[in-house]
């Protein structure tokens, strides 16, 4: 986090909650940038279409999700669901770019 945020727990104001909630979620959207990359990536190395959807890696990445997440005392069924939908959404991004690229 940032220097110039306060942390969660010692926000007063409800303008420090937003400002740490805008802040945080800048960086998720840099991850993401990242995360995107590597299907980039996946889809440029992969040489079959059929290889780009994987349930069983999805499972694993869903279930690793999870279990960071409950060890951080977040919810489970949230981080279930956020990670259902971020793995499909890259999967999709991830067939985009194998057809693009194949084009």
């Amino acid at each position: 986090m940032a220097e110039s945020l306060i942390e969660p727990d010692a926000c007063q104001t409800m303008a420090e909650v937003r400002a740490g909630v805008d802040a945080t979620d800048n960086e998720i959207v840099a991850l993401l940038e990242r995360r995107f990359g590597y299907m980039r990536a996946a889809a440029r190395i992969k040489q079959a279409r059929d290889t780009v959807r994987d349930e069983t890696r999805k499972a694993a990445v869903i279930s690793a999700a999870v279990a960071a997440a409950e060890a951080k005392g977040l919810p489970g069924q949230v981080i279930s669901a956020v990670w259902e939908e971020l793995v499909e959404g890259s999967i999709a991004y991830e067939f985009e770019e194998w057809d693009r690229i194949r084009d």
